[in-house]
């Protein structure tokens, strides 16, 4: 069974637990992890649909977010997606999870053992992703996926903390705690803001796990306090924080109904900068951000132009705000004054060239520091035949295969080795 991914991590996740699932063990064909988080995300995976079709003869299996609605598999799949209907008879719809997962019960509360579905797992990521909350109920207006998900609820402790340690025995050495948004673990709703317990997990896992590297995947800022902060300065814990920002404008905020303004946030990332850990290392600071949202003036623009320069962003995932025209759409998509392509165009590329600029001033202030990595990919270059690896700074400074010295270990997949960074 051949895979392609697409969208977020929790597609990986999912397409970690097809992959090893009963139900496809002695099928052949392809499974798509779909996504719909863009019309343009959209178009992605409905193209490799269509490219895979004109050469392969095997069924084409369709999971993630543009294939289901609460859990099952969307009935109006070809209604939503005409162009597919020629391949009807190629192509199977399936739900989120397999069968024997979806006995899971479904309750905020109920402990779920992992054991019994760890069999020989597919080593598809030198890292683990795991869930440890699903979906949200904030129905922000720029959101497809809320609409497709089923309501926030989220893992008991024990559950992930087991998970990780038996993953640990496998093989992995590093797990990504994972989302729709993980940040609101343990409460009753995603709009229970200011009340985060999340740093209560993350001090559990780190007591009853000896798995050494835990990242944390994307955060909605209006969950992250001082005791989140404190847990960062653990060294297990890697110095990374990927917030879901959207905007740096208060009427753009307040227009996509976030839960927090510019003011908190400004609070937050001088905070979040000026975290010092206990092995020196510096935080690095991801972004997500929608442009050219609807109404979007210039000055909205501008503000968060200068969120990226003045805070000193070290990498941007920038979505330009999709309307949605194809399949199904969001709330937003009617919202007067709709900017033209010319305006979106001219404030992106403003946006990636201030970006590129201050991922450099990163890089450069930590030439000459010592790090620890976990080797991803080591493979042959297919053209000159030479050695490349591929790997992550605890701070997500990538190297290529010259910017780097090994100060201990063996360039292996899967090994953890010390290096510094060069010029």
């Amino acid at each position: 069974m051949q895979y392609k991914i697409f969208g977020c991590k929790v597609n990986k996740y999912y397409t970690d637990e097809w992959m090893n699932s009963d139900y496809l063990k002695d099928k052949k064909g392809t499974f798509i992890a779909s996504c719909v988080v863009t019309d343009n995300a959209k178009r992605k995976w409905l193209k490799y649909v269509k490219d895979i079709a004109k050469n392969e003869s095997e069924k084409i299996y369709i999971s993630g977010c543009g294939a289901f609605k609460s859990w099952e598999a969307q009935e109006d799949f070809f209604d939503i997606y005409p162009e597919l209907e020629s391949l009807k008879w190629r192509i199977e719809i399936l739900w989120e999870k397999p069968n024997e997962l979806k006995k899971e019960i479904i309750n905020s509360k109920e402990t779920r053992t992992i054991k019994e579905k760890i069999k020989s797992i597919p080593q598809i990521y030198t890292k683990k992703f795991l869930l440890i909350q699903w979906w949200c109920d904030s129905f922000c207006t720029f959101c497809l996926t809320v609409k497709k998900r089923w309501k926030h609820y989220y893992r008991d402790k024990d559950s992930i903390v087991d998970e990780i340690n038996e993953f640990e025995k496998v093989w992995w050495k590093e797990v990504v705690l994972t989302w729709v948004n993980l940040s609101a673990w343990w409460l009753e709703t995603t709009n229970d803001v200011w009340k985060s317990r999340f740093w209560e997990l993350l001090r559990y896992i780190l007591d009853n796990t000896t798995i050494p590297r835990i990242r944390i995947s994307s955060m909605w800022p209006e969950f992250i306090n001082d005791a989140c902060l404190e847990i960062f300065k653990e060294t297990r814990i890697y110095p990374h924080f990927h917030y879901s920002v959207q905007s740096w404008s208060n009427d753009v905020l307040k227009a996509m109904h976030r839960h927090y303004d510019w003011q908190y946030m400004r609070k937050l990332l001088e905070k979040t900068k000026n975290l010092v850990r206990k092995d020196w290392v510096e935080v690095s600071i991801w972004a997500d951000l929608i442009i050219w949202f609807p109404g979007e003036t210039e000055e909205d623009f501008l503000d968060t132009y200068n969120l990226v320069k003045d805070w000193l962003i070290t990498k941007i995932h920038a979505f330009p705000f999709s309307p949605h025209t194809t399949g199904e759409s969001v709330p937003a998509w009617s919202f007067p004054n709709q900017l033209s392509d010319q305006i979106k165009k001219d404030r992106m590329w403003r946006l990636e060239e201030i970006w590129e600029y201050t991922r450099d001033k990163f890089i450069e202030r930590n030439i000459w520091k010592v790090f620890e990595v976990l080797i991803e990919v080591v493979k042959k270059d297919e053209k000159t035949w030479k050695t490349i690896w591929k790997w992550w700074s605890q701070n997500y400074i990538d190297v290529d295969n010259t910017n780097f010295e090994v100060i201990s270990g063996t360039i292996k997949r899967n090994e953890i080795i010390t290096w510094k960074l060069l010029k």
